[in-house]
């Protein structure tokens, strides 16, 4: 079984694989991010790329969703079925389903081809960040608590959130989430009861200094909940999604 271990946590190099099957593309990504210091193993076709996401530990996942053999979204079924690494997807068509299926399928997040070095790298950042995130205090915290102290349980309801351990309970029983599934529970129980729009959620989770593509959200919080009840984030029409206290 594959596992993700957090960035920075120790000297090596952030190791990536790139499931890629156009050579050029597959070339260029990899050089491009062996210079920016991540250590790349690629993969033409997706059974390839499965077969090294099990014999071998990653800290990230990029997958192009048009592979031969076993598809991009085929595989990041398979790596959620005992991992939660970070999963970027990649698809030449932004606006088509293939955003949709990456994103049900367990995906973090997308970009679009042709892609430059800096954006690719610059969502690679923004997840592995993911797995060290702390939640700051927002509006829904008394003004005289403070912020969270270490070791402490947050509760709503049925919901347990561990916030040293970065554990999440429903009713005393453990639950699986993505780094980002876990970022976006955090800062929704930051901000109990606070509307929290799309764009903000954007920002702050996924760290997009511009509107990103609101779908990245909206499928998030289904996975959500799915996991933790479909009562527990209630949706807000017109304005975006809240944590029931």
């Amino acid at each position: 079984m594959s596992s993700s271990a957090p960035a920075g946590a120790s000297s090596r190099p952030v190791r990536v694989l790139l499931v890629e099957d156009d050579d050029l593309m597959r070339r260029s990504f990899t050089v491009a991010l062996e210079r920016y210091g991540y250590e790349v193993k690629a993969a033409a076709d997706g059974l390839t790329g499965l077969e090294l996401f099990r014999d071998e530990s990653f800290d990230l996942l990029i997958l192009d969703v048009m592979l031969p053999g076993l598809d991009g979204i085929g595989l990041c079924r398979r790596v959620r079925e005992s991992s939660l690494v970070p999963v970027l997807m990649m698809s030449a068509r932004g606006d088509g389903l293939d955003v949709v299926a990456g994103l049900e399928a367990g995906a973090d997040d997308y970009v679009v081809k042709p892609v430059d070095t800096y954006v690719l790298v610059a969502r690679i950042r923004s997840l592995l960040r993911r797995a060290t995130y702390a939640p700051a205090p927002g509006p829904g915290r008394a003004a005289d608590e403070g912020p969270p102290s270490e070791g402490e349980m947050l509760e709503f309801g049925d919901l347990s959130i561990d916030t040293a351990g970065m554990e999440v309970f429903v009713s005393g029983s453990p639950v699986a989430l993505t780094p980002t599934e876990l970022k976006l529970l955090l800062e929704f129980a930051a901000h109990p009861g606070v509307v929290l729009e799309r764009h903000t959620l954007l920002r702050n989770v996924w760290e997009y200094g511009w509107d990103g593509d609101s779908r990245v959200v909206d499928l998030c919080v289904q996975r959500l909940r799915r996991k933790l009840g479909r009562e527990r984030i209630e949706t807000v029409r017109g304005f975006g999604y809240k944590l029931r206290r």
